[in-house]
């Protein structure tokens, strides 16, 4: 398939397959027109809510187990758990739902990467951090310099360089994986299933509610006009390419930038 049509997949699929959902992810989409054995996907928002679920829950009893044996608050194990364990819901039960009750996660949430992702995905990192940093000024304009709660905790915390460099490493490459599996893919599709099946428009209706959904969970009230406004972007790249490729892409792109000031204010210039 030439690289135009591979980009169309979805939304000639949507046309040419009845009964596809809008917002298919491409992969799977191909799969239909190959006349492939598909299992019927009994995944959808249930997994959406577990899913978020294990992201606090997790976290909280294993962070609660730190501190109650000892651990300091600002130390290594504590913020690097932080940011791990929450990907038992991010990534494992997206992974564990679609291949139990599904087709796995390459067919059914566009786990997957193509040759023109990488341009889909530079594009939308640079959309990201443009339209993220206008955002961001404006809403310091009302409440003051804010920076992430994780920035605030590595920049505050007196870690040995190696966690500085391991937690960029994560924020750059694990969490762009795992938060898209959730939001651009699980969350996502369920939503566009879910909204085609009540009539109303999926992609809009999944883009818009799966970049609120990322906002809120990060737990972050300041930020969450600039969050909003990343997942916005990065659900446009999903809808648009039917993969899940660019967008992880363009999320580590949007990452690396903060990250780079980050390390060069707590390990090159100390």
């Amino acid at each position: 398939m030439s690289q135009a049509g591979e980009s169309d997949s979805a939304a000639v699929g949507e046309r040419d397959c009845p009964g596809l959902y809008r917002g298919a992810a491409a992969p799977f989409v191909q799969a239909v027109q190959d006349g492939a054995e598909l299992r019927e996907q009994h995944w959808g928002l249930l997994d959406v809510v577990i899913a978020v679920a294990l992201s606090i829950i997790v976290p909280s009893l294993i962070v609660g187990l730190e501190l109650a044996a000892g651990a300091p608050k600002n130390g290594s194990v504590v913020i690097l758990s932080s940011l791990i364990t929450p990907w038992v819901g991010f990534g494992l039960w997206p992974w564990i739902a679609t291949e139990r009750r599904g087709n796995g996660p390459r067919l059914d949430l566009g786990f997957t990467f193509a040759r023109e992702d990488f341009r889909w995905g530079i594009l939308g990192g640079a959309a990201a951090l443009t339209l993220g940093s206008l955002v961001a000024l404006i809403t310091e304009q009302f409440t003051g310099p804010f920076d992430s709660a994780a920035g605030q905790a590595i920049t505050s915390a007196n870690v040995p360089h190696w966690v500085v460099y391991l937690f960029a490493v994560l924020a750059v490459v694990g969490a762009p994986l795992m938060e898209e599996l959730c939001f651009r893919g699980l969350a996502f599709a369920s939503l566009a299933k879910f909204s085609q099946g009540r009539g109303w428009a999926p992609v809009p209706v999944a883009s818009v509610v799966s970049a609120a959904l990322f906002a809120a969970i990060h737990l972050e009230p300041i930020r969450f006009p600039l969050l909003f406004t990343i997942g916005l972007v990065l659900a446009v790249v999903r809808a648009r390419t039917g993969r899940l490729g660019a967008s992880m892409i363009a999320h580590a792109i949007n990452n690396l930038i903060p990250i780079i000031g980050l390390v060069t204010g707590t390990v090159w210039l100390s």
